[in-house]
């Protein structure tokens, strides 16, 4: 019997309202567990004092299978709105122990009347704490715009542009001239690939081609065209039935932002002076910050950081999103290096902005585990980093076995609460990482991922370009120009073809965000097979071993999507979706 690794936290994603009548409630044990029972009432059933209270059992099934632990979980509606429970924990030959608030105990400990027992209790399912984002993301499939590289076309600026059809020179400076009016031209295009969400790379005035060292927040490039462009664009994608989501680049700005040209003026004396971190009086001069005369982003001297504890700094960026919201009606926004914002100006940010545009979306850009910005109260989703390193990692270490794949994803799965499971933005690649069909290494590998990309809960993301697999490592080459005149080509077309079938999928309802997806086949083969659904069954196939493998489908069954897939044989590197 092994008591390590046993827990649980009441509250966090361990214990939380999944809506106004459910509570969800999850057990962390070690693989020597095999067996947990729930032991729940209303604290008071028994009197205020609470003598002689026992609980009502409740079975908790495994939902999740990590490597080291296991995940039980169980969901209750408590008839009065809170809940006091403990955990009876079964090991093999029948033994077993309780777990309490306090730690775990032997099953007789709770006999003993004379001791105060620490139990759990939840104490009131309060509708605001409950984590609710905006429930329209569930079905969204995003498709990310760096603008300067997507689509031109003449709007009367005059720049000095690189050839959009020349990359053999492409570096961190080149401007290729695309512009809002260019993308407004491919909405159509979007649509017919099943786009439902475009999220813009930061729009506004700017120096570099990435715009993320911002001038003026009000005031969309120049370069990109006009506000007035930019409102026509989200009107015609409105009646597209494509939502709008723009980037936020809070955590820092440019040195030609108005409150920093006035800190470089006037220094100390300056009215901006704590909107920043400056900690040296010859601050002003170029090159890295390594340094430390002041806070930036990365050490980029163009990009020196905002204090967003400081109440000016934050009451001035909510009235930036709060114009945005009345300028462009955005359907959404994308905080940039999120995880370096105070959680008090999100908080405040989601309090401010959800009073007018409830059904707003706050997406949070931070690589790791984002529990502490997801209670509810601050990001509705963010950015699911580990989900694509997670794929990338089993795809290239060939050692790796479908045990170890579903470990990985339940890991993932396992970070955050339910909800927010369904809204998770899950994407392969973006302007911060090498194309996934490069780091891929092979073109069956590039399709199975956006296989499990499209198949898996969450809200998915393809990068401009990959519906055409289009290649790069990372910056500059991540960003080249959308190659248009080419889309017309075979190769191109088969790929189109194949990312809008694999979108096409989440049509059906087994497929939708909401549903339950379950994994199959836990032998060290590397076939990954998981069903989705509860009502109608989805089946998913992805045979990343080195050996074509047998899988027989019913006559009843429709298949959705195939790749390899022949005479009831599914080849090394092939893709099989099934819809019952």
């Amino acid at each position: 019997m092994m008591l390590e690794g046993i827990y649980h936290k009441c509250g966090f994603n361990d214990c939380y309202c999944l809506n106004e009548n459910e509570l969800k409630i999850n057990l962390h044990a070690n693989k020597s567990v095999k067996r947990a029972v729930l032991m729940c009432d209303d604290p008071y059933s028994k009197g205020i004092s609470g003598g002689n209270w026992t609980g009502n059992p409740v079975e908790m099934t495994v939902s999740r299978t990590l490597s080291l632990e296991n995940i039980f979980s169980v969901s209750v509606k408590p008839e009065y709105k809170r809940l006091q429970y403990y955990f009876v924990i079964y090991f093999d030959n029948d033994t077993s122990v309780c777990l309490l608030e306090d730690g775990i105990h032997s099953t007789g400990y709770l006999n003993r009347c004379e001791l105060v027992k620490h139990y759990f209790k939840f104490g009131w399912m309060n509708d605001s704490d409950i984590c609710t984002p905006p429930k329209w993301v569930e079905n969204t499939v995003w498709y990310q715009i760096l603008p300067d590289r997507f689509c031109r076309v003449d709007d009367g600026y005059k720049g000095k542009f690189v050839d959009w059809n020349d990359v053999s020179c492409i570096d961190y400076k080149s401007m290729y001239g695309g512009n809002i009016r260019g993308i407004d031209s491919k909405l159509e295009y979007l649509a017919s690939l099943g786009i439902t969400g475009i999220y813009f790379n930061p729009i506004f005035k700017s120096s570099t081609n990435h715009k993320y060292n911002t001038d003026d927040y009000l005031t969309v490039d120049p370069v990109f065209g006009s506000n007035e462009d930019f409102a026509n664009l989200v009107k015609r994608a409105h009646m597209l039935g494509i939502k709008v989501m723009i980037d936020a680049v809070f955590n820092h700005t440019s040195r030609n932002f108005f409150a920093f040209k006035d800190v470089l003026k006037n220094g100390q004396n300056s009215l901006y002076y704590n909107w920043y971190y400056i900690n040296s009086s010859d601050f002003a001069k170029d090159g890295n910050t390594k340094d430390g005369r002041y806070y930036s982003f990365a050490f980029v001297s163009d990009m020196p950081k905002l204090n967003t504890n400081n109440k000016e700094v934050a009451d001035y960026f909510t009235d930036v999103c709060k114009k945005w919201i009345s300028m462009f009606d955005i359907d959404g926004i994308r905080f940039d290096v999120g995880n370096e914002i105070s959680h008090s100006f999100i908080k405040h940010l989601n309090l401010e902005l959800k009073s007018i545009k409830p059904d707003l979306f706050l997406l949070g850009e931070i690589w790791t585990d984002s529990s502490p910005y997801l209670a509810g109260d601050e990001y509705d989703s963010v950015m699911n980093y580990p989900f694509m390193f997670s794929l990338d990692t089993f795809f290239k270490d060939k050692a790796l076995c479908t045990k170890d794949f579903i470990n990985q994803i339940n890991y993932c799965y396992s970070l955050y609460k339910d909800q927010t499971n369904k809204v998770i933005f899950n994407q392969l690649d973006s302007h911060d990482v090498g194309r996934i069909i490069t780091r891929a290494g092979s073109y069956d590998a590039f399709i199975q991922q956006i296989a499990i990309l499209m198949t898996m809960p969450g809200s998915p993301c393809i990068y401009y370009g990959t519906e055409l697999a289009l290649d790069g490592q990372n910056d500059p080459y991540n960003r080249k120009p959308m190659p248009w005149k080419d889309l017309d080509c075979s190769e191109h077309q088969s790929v189109f073809n194949q990312v809008k079938a694999l979108i096409a999928v989440r049509k059906f309802d087994c497929f939708k965000s909401e549903q339950p997806f379950d994994f199959f086949n836990m032998d060290t083969q590397r076939l990954i097979h998981y069903t989705r659904g509860t009502d109608q069954k989805g089946f998913v196939y992805i045979n990343a071993s080195g050996s074509d493998v047998d899988v027989a489908i019913n006559k009843n069954s429709k298949i959705v999507f195939s790749h390899k897939y022949n005479n009831f044989k599914l080849q090394t590197g092939g893709v099989l979706v099934i819809v019952d």
